[in-house]
């Protein structure tokens, strides 16, 4: 019997395989390249990453086996200051002070510097919310813009507050011209008038004049004109009826603006318009005045006869908790009593006793 054996493989017709193209041939060199630069770049680093990390004891010795204990030393890198860490407080390196820091549970709110923030009317943001914003970007009133030295400031400033008063070189020409058809002081006749009062209060005066007549041409506050004058706050307010004169408030410069009024016109407007004389403004300030007090003291009499009506009804609810009748001011029972000890007298036994003036309680006093 024969054995049995394997059939051969049957054998297939190969393929013809074409050689590959130029193209393909270019990108297998290029794979093949990029892999041999980042297997390089990857011993490198394993180098570098071995040569540095040296197995070392908790006290600083080489940890080899073959390194006798009396040869293990540490390196000087080990205990140089070179390779100090970040955090040792060293006082010769000024460490970074970032502040205050929020607690841990507090890190994720912002914290924004309203200082520093622009209401667009449509949400308040900072310059750094919104770079391209020119109306972020531009500089407060009453600020100096960046692009301004600080003398260009000073100098800007200067010339805005002479163009604002009509002073120097902002002062209108005095020429021949001008003498007869010109402007003059209602008082002297002087040409050199102040502009800036004969723009606002239509008043042409020389400073000269202001001067010599303070009590027609001081200025009053709106205060001294509602108090003084008895002028309510629409006629103030009226331009066309009372001119006045704004001014930065010295008390607190982020209050109003200063309106200051002119003493002649306030004057001729209560005297002549609204009051009639000097005479009948006085008898007015009079009888507020009158008012004033009978209002005062009927409102303190008020108080006082709540008072009286509430003591009342307390002294007589504590009365009857008491169990008997009594006057107002006596006093109440129903309390603690405190004893009021009289004089000290001698009784028929000779003992010095004090006797209580209320409850009659007598006691013994020894006197040494």
């Amino acid at each position: 019997m024969e054995r049995p054996s394997t059939p051969p493989r049957p054998v297939t017709a190969r393929q013809a395989v074409s050689p590959p193209t130029p193209e393909v041939t270019r990108r297998i060199e290029e794979n093949r390249l990029k892999a041999k630069a980042l297997r390089e770049r990857s011993l490198a680093a394993e180098a570098a990453s071995s040569s540095q990390t040296t197995a070392r004891t908790p006290s600083g010795f080489l940890a080899e086996a073959n390194v006798s204990l009396s040869a293990r030393k540490r390196a000087h890198a080990s205990v140089s200051t070179s390779s100090m860490p970040s955090t040792s407080r060293n006082a010769a390196e000024a460490q970074k002070d970032d502040g205050i820091q929020p607690a841990r549970k507090f890190k994720k709110y912002v914290d924004h510097d309203f200082s520093k923030m622009t209401d667009t009317k449509g949400g308040f943001l900072s310059a750094e919310d919104d770079p391209w914003n020119k109306a972020l970007h531009a500089a407060k009133e009453g600020e100096k813009p960046a692009h301004m030295t600080l003398k260009e400031w000073e100098r800007h400033q200067l010339l805005k507050g002479l163009r604002n008063r009509k002073e120097g070189p902002f002062e209108p020409g005095l020429g021949f011209s001008q003498r007869d058809k010109g402007k003059k002081c209602r008082e002297c006749g002087s040409l050199e008038i102040d502009w800036q009062w004969e723009e606002v209060f239509k008043c042409p005066v020389c400073s000269r004049c202001k001067e010599k007549f303070p009590e027609r041409y001081s200025l009053l506050t709106k205060t001294e004109a509602k108090d003084d004058y008895l002028l309510t706050d629409p006629e103030l307010k009226d331009a066309e009826l009372l001119p006045h004169l704004n001014k930065p408030n010295p008390h607190k410069s982020h209050w109003h603006d200063m309106m200051l009024f002119l003493r002649y016109q306030v004057e001729e407007y209560a005297f002549k318009t609204k009051w009639g004389s000097a005479e009948q403004l006085d008898a007015e300030f009079e009888r507020r005045e009158q008012d004033k007090k009978k209002r005062k003291e009927d409102k303190f009499k008020s108080k006082l006869d709540e008072l009286k009506k509430k003591t009342r009804t307390d002294a007589y609810r504590r009365n009857l908790k008491g169990g008997k009748a009594g006057q107002f001011g006596d006093r109440i029972g129903g309390g603690r009593h405190e004893h009021e000890w009289g004089q000290t007298v001698e009784d028929e036994a000779g003992m010095t006793v004090k006797t209580c003036t209320e409850c009659g309680m007598e006691v013994e006093e020894l006197q040494f």
